[in-house]
Formats: structure tokens, sequence, C-alpha cells
């Protein structure tokens, strides 16, 4: 009977997909080149075709790229029928309807949630609509600011040192403009890769000419009497003037239209298997509704089976894929989502690369190279073991440094044979900041062990 029903999806099978993104296209070509023959629709909330992300804090702000054209290649025909410009506004399992915001309907056998992030907005509404005040997430935000940028802004405040806003900083000072960042811990990217590697990359922002605040939050952002940002309150006492604000503080996980639906989503994801299969709010798993890209959390073997949500490009892919092979294959053929977190960043000249969960560790041994270089190999570790590894301008390693992952290789590491000898050679700590407290750096977020998301609520009256 199983196998009947698998064949019928196949080939007449109606499938949905929620999420025209990254992950979502990739899915749908990942079904179509696996032989799904039946009905195929594509859901999103922007009126764009599929396009990629990165370069818009990257080479889009630089100018040497169009926000306008960066669209993603596709690998194929669809034969799909794509609802562009319409958000999804609920779901109805039982009768297995994706309800959308202009009222309509859409049926399906059986359901790909792809829906991913979106900036998390500056919490003063009033202050957020002042002219000059930026996030930035989408094409359209990247068309707004970086027209802004290019109209003659001067003095850009930047609100947030995670990855985002650390490249938003570095365009902005390769462009010439005067660039204070502000930063409620000690250094930038510490959420993502602890105070030692912050440190360095606090250095490179100072060298740069970057006004870096730390242990400063922002209690106000002041507008002139035409609507237009001209000043930036921080908790010190202290005024910025800024042209343009970019408020870079995370991401939100688009989850909120699934409220009332049954499924066990909240503010850190969708819960789903290894196989991509969404579970409901009380942890049973469904059959029809599966999960993929950054709005997914899973469990990963090679972390203890935590859940992981990870807003990295390659997982979304890797993870589209996955799902989209399980939605029609037999059970006995279904396969685990078992991608190695990776991310990388360009900021101030330096190539920064990280493979592996780095939040998870507590200690962090340099390797290769040295920080006071801004060249050097990091590896992480937890008891006793290495789970992630990090780079600075030093990508050649991050082959082994998986390797050593995927083999539990033991830390603090010992290396006989190196090519010269790293500083110290001695574990210390990593110095993440208390995961209880909310932090907007991290690209891999570990939440335990449990399917069920309670509902946690973030929302800083001050950055």
């Amino acid at each position: 009977m199983a196998a009947d029903y698998v064949d019928w999806l196949r080939r007449e099978g109606r499938i949905v997909i929620v999420g025209a993104s990254l992950a979502g296209l990739r899915a749908a070509e990942t079904l179509r080149e696996e032989g799904f023959t039946g009905s195929l629709t594509l859901i999103g909330d922007e009126p764009y075709d599929p396009y990629d992300r990165p370069p818009l804090s990257k080479s889009v702000l630089l100018g040497k790229a169009s926000p306008r054209h960066t669209e993603l290649p596709r690998r194929r025909h669809l034969d799909a029928e794509w609802r562009l410009g319409v958000p999804a506004a609920g779901l109805d399992l039982t009768g297995k309807r994706v309800l959308l915001a202009d009222g309509e309907e859409v049926e399906y056998d059986r359901l790909l949630i792809a829906t991913g992030v979106r900036a998390r907005p500056w919490p003063v509404a009033e202050e957020a609509e002042l002219d000059g005040v930026f996030v930035l997430r989408t094409r359209d935000d990247a068309v707004a600011l970086t027209e802004r940028l290019r109209a003659g802004a001067k003095r850009v405040v930047v609100i947030g040192a995670g990855f985002a806003g650390s490249e938003v900083a570095s365009a902005c000072r390769e462009m010439g403009m005067e660039v204070t960042v502000a930063e409620r811990a000690g250094a930038p990217l510490v959420g993502a890769l602890g105070g030692v590697v912050g440190a360095v990359a606090a250095d490179l922002q100072l060298e740069n000419g970057v006004d870096l605040r730390t242990h400063v939050t922002v209690t106000a952002l002041e507008g002139d009497p035409m609507g237009r940002v001209r000043s930036v309150h921080l908790s010190d006492e202290s005024v910025v003037e800024a042209d343009v604000v970019v408020v870079s503080l995370g991401s939100l996980r688009n989850t909120e239209w699934l409220t009332g639906s049954g499924l066990g989503a909240g503010p850190r994801g969708i819960a789903s298997d290894a196989g991509c299969r969404a579970f409901d709010f009380r942890g049973i798993v469904t059959d029809d509704v599966f999960v993929a890209g950054d709005v997914a959390r899973s469990p990963h073997a090679l972390f203890g089976y935590q859940f992981l949500s990870l807003e990295h490009w390659g997982n979304a892919v890797a993870q589209a894929e996955t799902a989209a092979h399980n939605m029609i294959c037999p059970a006995s053929d279904r396969r685990p989502h078992m991608w190695m977190p990776a991310f990388w960043s360009s900021q101030f000249g330096v190539n920064i690369k990280s493979v592996g969960v780095p939040p998870m560790g507590d200690e962090l041994m340099i390797i290769q190279g040295s920080t006071a270089e801004r060249r050097f190999v990091g590896v992480y570790g937890y008891k006793g073991r290495i789970v992630a590894g990090v780079t600075f301008d030093n990508a050649r390693w991050l082959e082994y440094c998986q390797r050593q992952i995927e083999q539990g290789a033991p830390f603090p590491v010992e290396y006989p044979t190196m090519d010269r000898r790293p500083e110290g050679r001695k574990a210390v700590p990593a110095d993440f900041p208390d995961p209880a407290l909310p932090t907007h750096g991290p690209t891999v977020t570990l939440s335990g062990y449990s399917p069920a998301d309670r509902r946690l609520v973030f929302t800083p009256g001050h950055h």
C-alpha cells in the first residue's frame, strides 16, 4: 500500500513548496530530477524569482554587482506554478491546504516549508521608520541601502557586529565613509566565534578606521524635523551623528504563519527529524510535511543529536535536496541530512571561514599561524573532542578540520610536525557569551534535544 502511494505521488501528486528562495528552488529542481511528474507549486512572499543573498552585503554594496541581477542559476526547467508576491498566511494540516494572504487556498499532498528568516527590525517602530534607517536581508533592502550610500552618505552607524554588520562596515569603509559600529558584547563576532577570535576581528576593524564601540547598547535613534535620522544615542550617554543607520541585529525565523497549525514551530524554527520531516507540537513526526533551510531545526549525529538551526547557504541547498528526495521515495530509501556546517565571510581584506559548530566549543586552540598576524587556524573543543574549526586567510586547512570533526578527533590536539610553532599551543577558553542571553551573532544555534519549541520571546527595548 505504501509503495503504491509513493508511485502515485511521484506521477500525479501535488507538491507545494512555501518559500521561493534558495532552498525552495533547489528542492523543486531535485524533485524533477528524481522523477516527480505531478503538479508543483512554489509560493513566495517576494515578487522576484529566486536570488542569491550573500552578495547583498558584499559585492552589491561595493558596486561590483547589481542587486537586481543576483538571480540564482536554474539547473533545469521546472514546469511549476509560481505564486510570487503573496505570502502564506496559515496552514490547515487536516485539510492539507496552505492559506494565502490574498484569501486563496492551495491544496497539497506533500508540503515543503522553506520560509527562511527575515531581518530583525529596530524594535521602536517610529525610530525604525526614520528616513535613513535600514536593515539588509532582501533585494529591496539592498537596492534602498545601496542607493542611499551612493547618494553621498558620509557617516554610517552599524548596530550589531555579527557577520552581516561587520561586512557592511567593511564595505562602507572601503567606500571612504566614516563608520561607527555599536556592539553590546565585548567584540565583533563573539556569538559566532567566541571572544578570542572576536578580539582579532576587533583589531581588524580598528586598524581599518572603524570607530568600534563595544559593551554599549543603542538607547535611541534621533531624527530631524524632516523625519531623517541624524544621530544615535548610546548607553554610555555618547551621541554619534549619522546619515545612515544599518540595523544588524540578527534574524527572525518566519514561522508566525504556522501559529495554531499544530506543527512544532516557534521562534527557534520548525522542528524536524534527520530526514527533514516536520514534528507536530506533541513531538510526533508528520508524514506529509517537510522542512528545509534557515527555518529548520533538526538533530545532527556529529553534535550529540542536538537540534541545530543553521543559517548557511550550503546547508539550505543540501537540506533542500535531502527533503525533496525523501518526499518522493519509499521509506526504505530515505536518507538523513548530515551536512557539515560551514560558513565564510570576507571583511577588511580577510577571508574568514569556519566549519562545524563553534558555539558548542568551550575551548579554543590555535594550531597554525598566529592571531597577531591575522592568519591562523583554530580548533574548538568540547568534552575532549574537536567540534569546529576557524581560519583567517588559511582556508586550505578547512578540509583537514572537517575530517577531524567527522572522526571525533581528541582535543586538545598534539601536532609533532608543524610548519611553525603557533602561539602557546595551549587550549584557552573560547569565551562565548552566556547562551542564556540573547545574541544576534551565531550562524549555528543549538536548541537542545526536544522537538517542542517553547514560546521564546525576545523583544529588546534597546540593543
